[in-house]
């Protein structure tokens, strides 16, 4: 069984910042590419990626989020992080931990966290 354990999100004033964490855990032989993905409100069919970073750390971003936010990752603690910076009212979505691991038993599979809100607002 594997289990990805989110947090960091909440409500921030335009201009803020969060920092997003996922804990993946369970029985992994290696946990590959992560990324966050998010579904704005309105949105519920639209989940869009955001950043995504390889095991050997080649990242790619968003267009709109280049230059505010940055992925990083700990391949020995099986974690994923999202720095986020300059936040704007738009970034405002349910942000949501993807990744693609290979099991103990040499099959590949991809899970996804629970979600965590984002809200920026005044």
């Amino acid at each position: 069984q594997v289990q990805l354990v989110e947090s960091g999100g909440g409500l921030v004033q335009p201009g803020g910042s969060l920092r997003l964490s996922c804990a993946v855990s369970g029985s992994i032989f290696r946990v590959d590419a992560m990324a966050w993905y998010r579904q704005a409100p309105g949105k519920e069919r639209e989940r869009e990626l955001v950043a995504a970073i390889t095991r050997g750390g080649s990242r790619n971003y968003l267009d709109s989020v280049k230059g505010r936010f940055t992925i990083s990752r700990d391949n020995a603690k099986n974690t994923v992080w999202m720095q986020m910076n300059s936040l704007k009212p738009e970034d405002t979505a349910v942000y949501y931990c993807y990744v693609d691991i290979a099991r103990l038993n040499g099959l590949k599979e991809q899970y996804w966290g629970q979600g965590t809100q984002v809200t920026v607002s005044s």
